[in-house]
């Protein structure tokens, strides 16, 4: 029997699965709304404009998850950034929240611990796992009880989270993003000093990585996937690394709940990310659903003619950059065009099932054997007797990078 890479049964709405055209449509515009940079810079000046009538400091808001390795490392810089900034820095305590906005909660728990781990060095941070806790027990429900509340009220689900003037900065991570606002505001101290978390640089320039290999998952309904996947295929080029293309499908299609809250943080963060890394994010048309199930039936033809990443590129590059809409015939068209590949013959193609089960067998290797569950995830092989490195999200690409640089060994 064919494996299938979607259930049988999906717990999300038919709807989110596979929105009409109507809704798509108007997806499109709320994303404008959430990553729209005029809209921000007036929602900005209006909070700043309103902090300045009142006379209130610039009051950032941290919310501190007691297990959370996340937060472990963000406690060690808050005395920092306090002596930094002219700020009023209210600390808040919280519990998970679990539920649809953090699934398979023993898995997020491992994998929080693992990832802090690798990068807390990198930061100049200790590992959680070596970190003394500021207290041997949690803090009390009462005081649990109001941390999670506010962090409730404000939007949001999850430890570790700076909040200031009603955007969202996650740990040491996005913390170089909160301090470039401040700056901008007249409210660091002293500009001369660097930030406190800069964020690591991609750098494999040099390196002779053809010993490795980089088994890359990517989703095409992934914003995050959107704005580092030709940064990827550019990484793993200039260094020669043995690239293994594995695309899977989006969460939401494999039956991995979403709500809309968590959507509209990811939107805005992948676009405050994508200014960073200076690529071009929206407008958005959602290609979820149908759209991914055509491109995707098309990616075994295309790999056949070694163009199956420029395939998969086009398809990104347009739904996540252009708004060109992958539902319709001219988009998805357009697509393939751009990729090099004939639209006469890709019609014969389309639809077919070719693509179902190599894709389960992606799915069921990412997450069984990697632990991994989101997109991009990235899977480091090789050299002799290093293991595996496997790692999960856009903002590790600078990670993977100087792992490759350490494991080849030296420049060409």
């Amino acid at each position: 029997m064919t494996l299938q890479p979607e259930p049988e049964h999906n717990p999300n709405p038919p709807a989110m699965v596979d929105p009409p055209a109507a809704l798509r449509l108007a997806m499109r515009d709320g994303f404008e709304q959430v990553i729209n940079p005029a809209i921000r810079a007036r929602r900005r000046h209006s909070a700043e404009a309103a902090r300045i009538s009142t006379g209130t400091p610039h009051r950032v808001e941290y919310f501190h998850q007691y297990d959370d390795p996340y937060s472990q490392l963000a406690e060690q810089v808050l005395a920092t950034l306090e002596e930094r900034y002219v700020i009023e820095l209210v600390r808040h305590e919280i519990r998970a929240s679990g539920g649809k906005n953090q699934p398979e909660p023993a898995m997020l728990a491992a994998w929080a611990m693992r990832d802090a781990q690798l990068i807390a060095p990198h930061y100049g941070l200790e590992a959680p796992s070596r970190r003394h806790r500021t207290s041997d027990t949690p803090p009390d429900p009462a005081t649990l009880d109001a941390g999670s509340e506010r962090l409730a009220a404000l939007g949001h689900y999850s430890g570790a989270m700076f909040h200031y003037a009603g955007e969202w900065f996650w740990g040491v991570d996005r913390l170089f993003h909160l301090e470039q606002w401040l700056r901008d505001l007249g409210a660091c101290k002293d500009p001369a000093l660097p930030f406190i978390c800069p964020r690591p640089a991609i750098d494999v320039a040099g390196v002779d990585a053809s010993a490795l290999t980089l088994d890359f998952y990517p989703s095409l309904n992934s914003p995050y996937t959107a704005i580092i996947y030709d940064r990827t295929i550019a990484m793993a080029r200039e260094c020669g690394i043995r690239l293994e293309h594995k695309p899977v499908l989006p969460m939401i299609m494999r039956g991995v709940p979403a709500t809309r809250e968590k959507g509209a943080y990811i939107m805005f963060d992948a676009k405050r990310e994508a200014e960073h890394l200076g690529v071009d994010f929206g407008p958005v048309m959602t290609p979820i659903g149908e759209p991914t199930r055509m491109l995707y039936s098309l990616l075994p033809w295309a790999s056949e003619q070694g163009k199956d990443i420029a395939l998969m590129s086009a398809g990104l590059r347009l739904a996540w950059g252009q708004g060109v809409g992958l539902h319709e015939p001219e988009g998805l068209r357009r697509a393939v065009e751009e990729a090099g590949l004939d639209w006469a013959a890709a019609q014969t193609i389309l639809g077919t099932d070719h693509w179902k089960q190599p894709t389960a067998l992606r799915q069921i290797e990412m997450t069984e054997e990697l632990g991994l569950w989101g997109v991009p995830s990235y899977r480091l092989r090789g050299a002799d007797g290093e293991p595996d490195l496997c790692i999960w999200g856009q903002d590790r690409l600078w990670l993977i990078a100087a792992e490759i640089r350490r494991r080849a060994g030296g420049a060409r």
